[in-house]
């Protein structure tokens, strides 16, 4: 009786190749999962905007005269974890000012949401009416890459 002892187990070539397709994949996944969760974390920052967004559509559809930039009524009372500040200007343009997402990349970022009339322009607050928005334009003051927001805010 003859006895075998040959080696089982995996050649360092096939082991060298497991571990090149696993790193080629972490340096595909990693990054788009982190612009996943960034993308994630907008929709909260996002509804932030729901508070200023119904004071100023009021405004707008009582034919009322602009109470002045963060005199809207909404400035304080919208809050949350990625909030740095809330403002807003004469026309009725919301900024927030973002924070506390722990990437550079959004972090003292700010994103706009702007009224504008039927033909696309800024409306002028007791004179016109305002029958849309236009989210996170850069040329409303939004500096956060569009990459990173929301499909309906990318304006």
């Amino acid at each position: 009786m003859e006895i075998s002892h040959r080696q089982g187990g995996f050649t360092l070539i096939e082991v060298m190749i497991v571990v090149a397709i696993i790193g080629i994949l972490s340096a595909i996944v990693i990054p788009a999962a982190r612009d996943y969760a960034l993308r994630a974390k907008m929709s909260e920052v996002m509804l932030a905007f729901g508070t200023c967004r119904q004071a100023v559509s009021e405004v707008y559809q009582e034919g009322e005269a602009s109470p002045g930039g963060n005199n809207w009524g909404c400035e304080e009372s919208t809050q949350g974890q990625y909030i740095l500040a809330v403002t807003t200007t004469d026309e009725g343009i919301i900024k927030i000012a973002i924070t506390g997402f722990g990437d550079l990349r959004v972090d003292t970022q700010d994103v706009t949401l702007a009224p504008l009339d039927l033909m696309g322009y800024r409306p002028v607050v007791g004179e016109s009416r305002m029958t849309q928005w236009r989210c996170g334009s850069p040329l409303d003051g939004t500096t956060l890459k569009p990459h990173y927001l929301p499909g309906n805010c990318k304006g």
